[in-house]
C-alpha cells in the first residue's frame, strides 16, 4: 500500500505544523515529490537542489511577484529518510498570523495543496516510515498532559506495543502454520500438529492478549486522568476539599445544605499522572426532584471512578449513609477523609467510622477550609490509586480501538483453546485463529479500510 492509495493523489502538500496564533516562530511543513521545486520558485538563497539531507539554511521566501515575505530557517529532508518517507522541507518563519498565512498561500501559488487533518502523518504509514499505532501515538504524544501519558505514548511510538503484537503475530503465524500442515496431510492420517504444544501455545497466545487487553483501564485512566469521586452527605466540605485540591475556587461553597445539585469536574497533574476530580451532590434522602438527580449522578460518579473519597463531617458524624454509599464502593480504591478537624477533632467518630469501614481501607483526618493536611491528602490519593510504574519501554494500552480489537482477539483465541479441548478439527480451528490474526492487523493496520482511516486521521491537528 503507497500514498497514492490511501490519499487517493500524489500531490505535494503544506500546512502551518505549529499552533494557531501568533508567536516568535512558526513552522511550515511541506511533503510531497515536487517539495523541493516548489520551494525553489518561493526561494531566496542557496539552491535546494545543493542541499544535502537534514542540513538546515538560512534565506528569504518570496511572493509570486518576488517581494519578500520573510526571512526565514529551511530545513531538508530528502526521502526515504524522513518523517514520512517522502521528500520534506520545512520553513521556520516569524510568527506573525499575517506572515504564515501569506507563506502558505504563496507555496500553494506555486503548486501545493492544503494538508488535511493527519495528512502529513497518514503518509507516514503508508510509506512505510511506521505502523498504525505508532501513527496514532503520535496524536497521543502531542496531547499528552502528563508524564505518565506522555512516557506511554513515546513508548508506543517508538514501536514497543508494536513489537508485542508482532510478537504475538508470529506465535499465530506458528499455530496456522501446524495446523495447515496438518490439514493438507489429513488423508494420509498423519499428525504434525501435537495437540499438548499447540494448546500450550494457544493459551501463551491468550495470557498475553489478555495482559494487554487488561492494561485497558489503567492506561485509559492515565491517558484521560484517573477520575477520583468526591462524595459524602451533604455539607461535608466536599467542594471545599474540591476547591483545595485543586488549588483554585473552582466549586461554589456554601454553609447551606444541598448547594451542589450537580456533578463539578476538573483536572490537576500530580505525582506526574493526570487526575480527574470529581465533586458530586450531596447523598442524603430528599423529596426535591432536582436534588434527587443530582444525587444519582453521584451514584454513578462512583460507578466511573477508580478512587473514591468518602468525605465525612467530623463535626456532625452522621453515617446514616454509610451503608449505602460503601456498598456502592465495593470493589473500589476507598479512601475515607475526616473533613473539618480545625473545628473538631472528634476520636469517637473516628472509632465509628472504623467500625464501618472495609479492613484496611486508609483515613485521613484533614482540615479542607484551612489547607491541613490536604498535601498529605494528595500523596495518599497517588498512592491508592496504584497505576503500574511507567518506564520509556512501558507497554500499556491506552486506545478504545485497540482494547475493542483485543478483546475480540481474545474471543477468537479463546474459542480456538474450547476447540482444542474439545477436539475440533483442524479446519475449524484455523479459521478462529485468522480472525485473531485479524484483528491483531487491525491494531498496526495490517488490515484496514479507508473509512477506518479516515476516521482514525480525521482527529488529528492540520499539521500533523
Amino acid at each position: 500500500m503507497n500514498t497514492h492509495e490511501l490519499t487517493g493523489n500524489n500531490d505535494t502538500i503544506c500546512a502551518i505544523s505549529t499552533p494557531q496564533g501568533r508567536g516568535g516562530i512558526a513552522v511550515v511543513r511541506l511533503s510531497g515529490t515536487q517539495s523541493l521545486d516548489i520551494v525553489q520558485r518561493r526561494w531566496q538563497g542557496k539552491p535546494l537542489a545543493d542541499m544535502a539531507s537534514h542540513t538546515v539554511h538560512v534565506g528569504h521566501i518570496i511572493d509570486s511577484t518576488g517581494d519578500v515575505l520573510d526571512q526565514a530557517v529551511l530545513t531538508v529532508f530528502r526521502a526515504p529518510n524522513s518523517f514520512t518517507g517522502e521528500d520534506v522541507v520545512e520553513l521556520a518563519c516569524h510568527g506573525s498570523t499575517w506572515i504564515q498565512q501569506q507563506v502558505v498561500q504563496t507555496l500553494i501559488d506555486a503548486g501545493c495543496r492544503h494538508a488535511t487533518a493527519g495528512e502529513f502523518t497518514r503518509r507516514a504509514f503508508a510509506n512505510g516510515r511506521m505502523d498504525l499505532s505508532q501513527a496514532e501515538a503520535v496524536a497521543d504524544v502531542i496531547e499528552a498532559q502528563s508524564r505518565a501519558a506522555h512516557r506511554v505514548a513515546i513508548s508506543q511510538m517508538r514501536g514497543r506495543y508494536g513489537e508485542e503484537l508482532r510478537s504475538l503475530r508470529d506465535k499465530l503465524l506458528h499455530f496456522v502454520a501446524l495446523i495447515e500442515l496438518e490439514l493438507d496431510f489429513s488423508e494420509e492420517d498423519v499428525t504434525f500438529a501435537d495437540r499438548v504444544e499447540v494448546t500450550t501455545l494457544a493459551r501463551d497466545i491468550h495470557a498475553l492478549i489478555s495482559r494487554l487487553a487488561d492494561s485497558y483501564r489503567d492506561g485509559n485512566a492515565i491517558r484521560n486522568g484517573i477520575p477520583v469521586a468526591i462524595v459524602g452527605q451533604t455539607n461535608a466540605g466536599k467542594s471545599t476539599l474540591l476547591n483545595a485540591l485543586l488549588r483554585d475556587d473552582r466549586a461554589l461553597v456554601s454553609d447551606i445544605h444541598g448547594t451542589t445539585r450537580d456533578t463539578i469536574e476538573d483536572t490537576i497533574v500530580m505525582g506526574g499522572t493526570l487526575f480527574r476530580f470529581i465533586d458530586t451532590a450531596g447523598i442524603r434522602q430528599s423529596s426535591d426532584a432536582v436534588e434527587r438527580m443530582g444525587i444519582e449522578r453521584a451514584w454513578q460518579a462512583i460507578d466511573k471512578a477508580n478512587v473514591v473519597l468518602w468525605i465525612v463531617d467530623v463535626t456532625s458524624a452522621d453515617t446514616s449513609m454509610a451503608h449505602d454509599i460503601l456498598k456502592r464502593c465495593t470493589g473500589k480504591a476507598l479512601i475515607a477523609v475526616l473533613n473539618k478537624t480545625d473545628l473538631d477533632d472528634d476520636i469517637a467518630a473516628r472509632s465509628e467510622l472504623n467500625d464501618l469501614l472495609p479492613e484496611g481501607t486508609p483515613v485521613m483526618a484533614i482540615s479542607a477550609k484551612s489547607d491541613s493536611d490536604v498535601e498529605a491528602l494528595r500523596e495518599l490519593i497517588v498512592t491508592t490509586a496504584s497505576l503500574p510504574k511507567v518506564g520509556s519501554d512501558a507497554v500499556i494500552v491506552t486506545n478504545a480501538r485497540h482494547y475493542q480489537a483485543l478483546t475480540r482477539a481474545r474471543d477468537a483465541i479463546a474459542r480456538a483453546i474450547g476447540g482444542l479441548d474439545s477436539g475440533l478439527s483442524g479446519d475449524l480451528l484455523d479459521q478462529d485463529i485468522r480472525e485473531c490474526l485479524h484483528w491483531l492487523g487491525e491494531i498496526t493496520g495490517e488490515i484496514t479500510t479507508d473509512a477506518i482511516l479516515g476516521e482514525i486521521f480525521s482527529h488529528f491537528c492540520i499539521g500533523k
